[in-house]
């Protein structure tokens, strides 16, 4: 079971001023998640660049969670991957945090593909690039599910790491999201193409939910 991490790289702008989540609340938050992602024994698959994702999976390591995997687009020649250096070498405690680098392509691709890495998404908040991650990996599984006419694709030609199958689900951590809850337009296009859609209001949550999966 691999669990794909998405959120805000900007936790003082998201966190801190949008949601007014003080420091230690919100460092609390996250121990907690950690832990949980470590007991229900999943792989992590993140970003490795600043951000919630990252601190999250900085605490995972550090409990001994099970495997830290980073999608990076290594074969991007736009933008290409300096800024991500220092984060994928990144150590904890003497350890490498990542385990295994994915290269998910350019970065237009990573973009389209992100939300397929897992068997479920963690869903940590709004903003434009987590958003689009997690829009395009609806709209992708939609394709792979032969919802449009004339297309037929498997998971092994987007990308041989994809791990969305028949139980791919959205998890949302509704404390980190302004009103807690997706549009309804969101939520009936997944209902529709197939995507499991869960909202959870704390860690106990998330663990419960995690739980359907063994």
């Amino acid at each position: 079971m691999r669990v794909s991490l998405i959120g805000p790289s900007d936790i003082e702008f998201h966190y801190h001023e949008l949601l007014g989540v003080g420091d230690d609340k919100l460092n609390s938050e996250l121990e907690r998640i950690a832990g949980v992602l470590v007991d229900s024994d999943v792989e992590v698959e993140f970003l490795p660049d600043k951000g919630v994702c990252l601190e999250i999976a900085k605490l995972y390591k550090k409990k001994n969670g099970k495997k830290v995997i980073g999608a990076v687009p290594k074969s991007d020649s736009t933008f290409g991957i300096d800024h991500l250096k220092q984060y994928i070498e990144e150590q904890v405690d003497g350890k490498r945090l990542v385990d295994e680098v994915i290269d998910s392509g350019d970065w237009f691709k990573h973009d389209m593909i992100k939300g397929l890495m897992g068997n479920a998404v963690l869903y940590l908040g709004s903003s434009p690039g987590t958003d689009g991650e997690r829009h395009y990996a609806v709209y992708l599984y939609k394709l792979l599910n032969r919802f449009k006419e004339g297309i037929e694709v498997s998971k092994e030609k987007i990308h041989s790491e994809i791990r969305a199958g028949k139980d791919y689900s959205i998890i949302v951590y509704s404390p980190f999201l302004i009103g807690g809850k997706l549009s309804k337009e969101d939520e009936k296009y997944m209902e529709k193409f197939g995507v499991k859609l869960y909202y959870v209001n704390s860690s106990e949550g998330l663990g419960d939910v995690l739980k359907e999966f063994k």
